[in-house]
């Protein structure tokens, strides 16, 4: 009997997605899908859409409730486009990841005897971010922030999101009642008209310094002066108040244009004891006691140091500069322009001066290095979600460096790519996932490659 749209069925979820939906089998033998699902759970499930070989429902009834399952604490879940498992216990999490990366390792790169080390896990599961990107939009009584739902541009308001720092809904607060008394509006994406798109927070933890960006259509708002008044009374620790301007019908959400309007154009936060600018541009991975933890396995996965550390998608530097003192030369490659000009900056004021940063694409500016005779010891590659690709892994390895350190986002291309460089005389030696985005879908790993001689 086929599944049909409405059907009610009976269904045990054994997996889950990637994307933290769980995954069960009919009684016919149709996979179907269920978000907010757990491992472990009975269900009674409410076909929403068929495909020839699978189906996507909604939990209609639990029928007897997995063991890992908890209840929800946030009223947005399930709403907004972040959390996915703030329904289950965190060990269970971790187990989730694992197996995800287990599992990309062994069916796309087709690694079944290598060292996968456990999740490193999240000492705080809640309120580790460093960085908020709300999008605004208009409401009856002024304006609303919060969170795009998941795969749409619809807003779902947020009071006070769990990932991030309580003091970030009072910067709301103040943020909304202050378009209220002003009488301004939120952009519109239809019509292109307002002012306020983003509302944008960037927290120095280490430091304790705080920016506050207004992404704005144009220039600026009217009564700035009242605004920095406000926020500079609630927020001692405020040391920058930026209006980014982006008056483009785009999705991205920084314009090029920043004005600083009060403060600095920048803030310094400290990671594996080097300090590190922020601007609004700046890289810099949200969750800060989590990423030194993964620079730190990254930094012993490059042991022996050797003469050169050749770092490619460097960003601002913040891998490269914490090995730095390791190596004789560090050469760092990223394609952004301005993450370039950080990179350089961060270098000069932790007095790091062996390092050089190229601004070019990784794939060109490895292979010009390697014409030039370049022979590093050790590459780093922190490649964006989409991975380095079979052309730069050529590229790496006729430079023949000693090891190789890879830090990934996304274990499926990771997968992909160890399986390049196992092909091409290089082989895994070990991996360790790092959870950096805890109640969230992603997974962060560090893969250690060493040439077979």
């Amino acid at each position: 009997m086929e599944l049909k749209k409405n059907d009610i069925i009976k269904l045990n979820i054994t997996s889950m997605t990637a994307q933290g939906s769980g995954v069960g089998r009919s009684e016919n033998g149709v996979v179907v899908f269920v978000p907010l699902s757990a491992v472990g759970d009975e269900l009674e499930v409410k076909i929403l859409k068929t495909k020839k070989t699978y189906a996507y429902g909604k939990i209609e009834r639990i029928i007897s409730p997995s063991e890992s399952r908890i209840e929800p604490d946030c009223p947005s879940f399930s709403k907004c486009g972040g959390c996915v498992y703030r329904h289950i216990d965190y060990n269970s999490e971790k187990e989730i990841k694992f197996n995800r990366v287990k599992d990309a390792l062994e069916r796309v790169g087709g690694l079944k005897n290598i060292k996968l080390n456990p999740v490193v896990g999240n000492d705080r599961i809640d309120r580790y971010r460093n960085k908020a990107q709300l999008p605004a939009q208009n409401a009856s009584d002024g304006i609303e922030l919060g969170f795009f739902a998941g795969h749409s541009h619809r807003i779902v308001p947020c009071e006070d999101c769990l990932l991030q720092p309580e003091f970030f809904s009072k910067i709301m607060c103040v943020t909304r009642e202050f378009m209220r008394l002003t009488n301004q509006s939120a952009y519109d994406e239809k019509t292109r008209k307002g002012k306020l798109r983003h509302l944008y927070i960037r927290y120095a933890e280490k430091t304790d310094e705080l920016m506050i960006c207004y992404v704005v259509n144009g220039g600026g708002f009217k009564r700035e002066d009242m605004l920095i008044e406000a926020l500079k009374k609630e927020f001692v620790n405020l040391k920058s108040v930026v209006f980014n301007s982006n008056i483009e019908n785009t999705n991205v959400i920084l314009g090029d244009k920043n004005r600083t309007a009060y403060g600095s154009d920048y803030i310094t936060d400290v990671l594996c004891e080097k300090h590190f600018k922020l601007s609004p541009l700046s890289f810099y991975q949200v969750n800060r006691n989590q990423a030194e933890k993964l620079y730190n396995i990254a930094k012993k996965y490059a042991e022996p140091y050797g003469k050169l550390l050749l770092d490619m998608y460097c960003g601002t530097g913040t891998i490269g500069l914490t090995m730095a003192d390791k190596f004789e030369r560090l050469i760092g490659v990223e394609i952004v322009e301005d993450a370039v000009r950080d990179a350089r900056e961060n270098a000069r004021i932790n007095g790091v001066n062996n390092a050089k940063f190229i601004c070019g694409d990784a794939a060109y500016a490895a292979e010009r290095l390697r014409e030039n005779g370049l022979k590093p010891d050790v590459v780093v590659l922190d490649p964006p979600r989409k991975g380095c690709g079979e052309e730069l892994v050529k590229t790496v390895v006729k430079m023949s460096p000693e090891r190789v350190v890879y830090v990934s986002c996304d274990p499926e291309t990771l997968a992909r790519d160890l399986k390049f460089f196992d092909e091409m005389g290089y082989k895994t030696s070990e991996v360790t996932p790092v959870d950096l985005f805890s109640r969230t879908a992603h997974i962060e790993s560090v893969a250690l490659l060493e040439t077979v001689k």
